[in-house]
């Protein structure tokens, strides 16, 4: 259960892998879950489309703190962050997550403060989408975690299955990023934590798969997207 996880909760993954979805999803269950303060951070500054900084005005009406660009300029793309990322990190009466930027270049972000974060203890999530180039094979994934880990300075401590074609997404492309992660999950010693599909396809999971399903909303996705 997400209430179990550690109290500062980092989720990567490569573009497209539905990262911030999975941010948004995961932060307003931990609001349904958790009493006190919930904030989420957006810290991706090289990836310009479907960042979880679209939805503040969501998250304010959940009572979840967005935090993001430093610059009040919504029309603009500026790689600002705002200071105010460093409270939750510090501030133990927060539930924090932070949606990470998708490549080893945006993860050098959250390394600046990756000695504060172990202090506080974290969780740090990779979010995988088999049907993505890049993440397609096991191989791909374990460098791209690699990448991830040294230029953060830490390290992924769960995989989340998140393989998906949007509203397309049937429950063989889900069954085929399973496959991926869970091999993944032998051969890098990682644990597989969430397995991600839409609310409609959970009856069709067959049992004994390894992680905790997670069933989600499109966020990110308008209805005409």
């Amino acid at each position: 259960m997400i209430i179990d996880d550690k109290r500062i909760r980092i989720i990567i993954g490569h573009y497209g892998s539905g990262k911030s979805e999975f941010a948004m999803n995961y932060v307003t269950k931990l609001r349904n879950e958790v009493e006190g303060k919930v904030a989420l951070s957006d810290l991706d500054v090289v990836n310009v489309y479907f960042r979880t900084r679209e939805k503040k005005d969501l998250l304010n009406s959940l009572d979840i703190l967005p935090i993001y660009s430093s610059i009040d300029a919504p029309t603009l793309d500026l790689p600002a962050i705002s200071p105010q990322i460093m409270s939750p990190i510090t501030d133990s009466s927060y539930s924090y997550v932070m949606d990470v930027g998708g490549d080893n270049v945006g993860a050098r972000v959250v390394g600046r403060f990756h000695e504060l974060i172990e202090k506080a203890d974290y969780d740090m999530f990779c979010v995988v989408n088999a049907n993505r180039e890049y993440t397609q094979s096991v191989e791909d994934v374990i460098g791209h975690i690699r990448a991830i880990e040294k230029s953060s300075g830490l390290k992924v401590t769960g995989l989340v299955n998140n393989t998906h074609l949007v509203r397309s997404t049937t429950i063989d492309d889900v069954l085929k990023g399973q496959k991926l992660v869970e091999q993944v999950s032998r051969q890098y010693d990682i644990p597989v934590k969430y397995i991600v599909c839409l609310e409609e396809l959970v009856p069709q999971l067959p049992e004994g798969l390894e992680g905790e399903i997670f069933p989600i909303k499109l966020y990110m996705r308008e209805a005409w997207m």
